[in-house]
């Protein structure tokens, strides 16, 4: 079925939806992985964006229900230059289209992939709508030139939870709080977890650290975190600009004081801005599984996973101790603070999908928590 991508800067892409009739908007950004589009597909970072991978051919090893990073498709669509139809994998349950047509989201197929990511890198990320109906592509411009931008966007309200949870294996198991109070189950370290759109490969490596932990929605406040009498806070990923989240912030400004702090990607972030900081949106996005990252105590480089659109800024703050540089560009990919048990890395050191080269993120996180827990007992 003909189907077109229109963008907001009048730029449009001729192709075929392999997923039949639908229409969908967000900003186009794109990938650069390989494989992994099940765990891009499902990760709630994309959300309110279409992702155009740039490797040739998607959907080769089909899909399955144990590589999710959520409970649903959360991208508004996929662009790729040829789906495949038939997958061969004895992991399989599913095509990519059928899962995609499963989840309402739509899928183009036959534009130029290579094209359209050249233009983002030149030009930046875009607006854009894919339709399948017969209407004039400069209509459809202007309509993408009318979605609201990601820069202000406050879409963690859309991916996050109602309420607490503990992660059971296959998913999360919502839990009752009696009185704001709560019976941790196991010996490891306490650590509660904001979701923020959280990945589910996150919470399965916590739960391999040996770490007891419940997940929080963002609108926990500090009492009840502080009622829960925890060793530790970690704030996961999410979608959408940073600089929106006010209240959590603030939250998060008073708990580094009290607690050890530690975050991935938007928790990267909220901890940057917590500290003082500032967030500011990348051109085209860092956003696949081959980004090099210079660890800066040892000078070992790290292949990393990372999606992330927005990045940080410490001015000439001289509190914080840069942890990892980013060497396509020279922004900043993780940091520790001075005297203070926080830390945080923008990259994604779970993969999922990915290289697991910096999953070293964990054992030094288990390790801060082990001498600071130490010390207090």
């Amino acid at each position: 079925m003909q189907a077109v991508l229109a963008l907001e800067d009048g730029t449009w892409f001729e192709g075929r939806s392999f997923t039949g009739q639908g229409e969908a908007g967000g900003e186009v950004i794109f990938n650069t992985g390989m494989s992994g589009y099940q765990e891009v597909l499902t990760d709630p970072s994309y959300i309110g964006q279409m992702v155009c991978m740039t490797y040739p051919l998607i959907g080769n090893y089909g899909v399955n229900p144990e590589d999710v990073e959520s409970d649903r498709v959360q991208v508004e669509a996929m662009i790729v230059k040829e789906c495949c139809k038939q997958p061969s994998n004895w992991r399989a349950t599913q095509s990519l289209p059928d899962y995609l047509r499963d989840a309402g989201v739509i899928g183009l197929e036959g534009i130029d992939t290579r094209a359209l990511t050249r233009h983002l890198r030149i030009h930046g990320t875009q607006r854009g709508i894919i339709s399948t109906r017969n209407a004039p592509a400069a209509a459809l411009v202007e309509q993408a030139r009318a979605l609201p931008p990601m820069e202000g966007a406050n879409l963690v309200e859309q991916v996050t939870v109602p309420g607490p949870y503990v992660w059971g294996g296959h998913g999360p198991r919502p839990v009752v709080l009696g009185q704001g109070q709560y019976t941790w189950p196991g010996a490891g370290h306490r650590v509660v977890v904001y979701d923020f759109g959280i990945k589910w490969s996150i919470l399965r490596l916590l739960r391999a650290k040996g770490l007891d932990f419940l997940v929080v929605p963002p609108s926990f406040t500090v009492a009840q975190i502080m009622e829960l009498r925890p060793d530790a806070v970690f704030l996961g990923n999410g979608p959408g600009d940073p600089a929106v989240l006010t209240d959590v912030i603030h939250n998060v400004a008073l708990l580094v004081d009290r607690l050890p702090v530690a975050g991935i990607c938007l928790g990267h972030q909220i901890l940057c801005l917590a500290l003082g900081g500032t967030t500011f949106k990348l051109k085209f996005g860092h956003h696949g599984l081959n980004h090099p990252v210079k660890e800066l105590a040892t000078g070992r480089v790290e292949i990393s996973s990372q999606n992330h659109g927005f990045c940080v800024d410490f001015g000439k703050a001289d509190f914080y101790q840069p942890s990892h540089v980013n060497l396509n560009d020279n922004t900043l990919e993780g940091f520790r603070h001075k005297t203070k048990p926080l830390m945080a890395v923008q990259h994604h050191p779970e993969a999922g999908p990915g290289p697991h080269d910096c999953r070293s993120f964990f054992d030094r996180f288990v390790s801060m928590l082990d001498e600071v827990v130490g010390k207090e007992s």
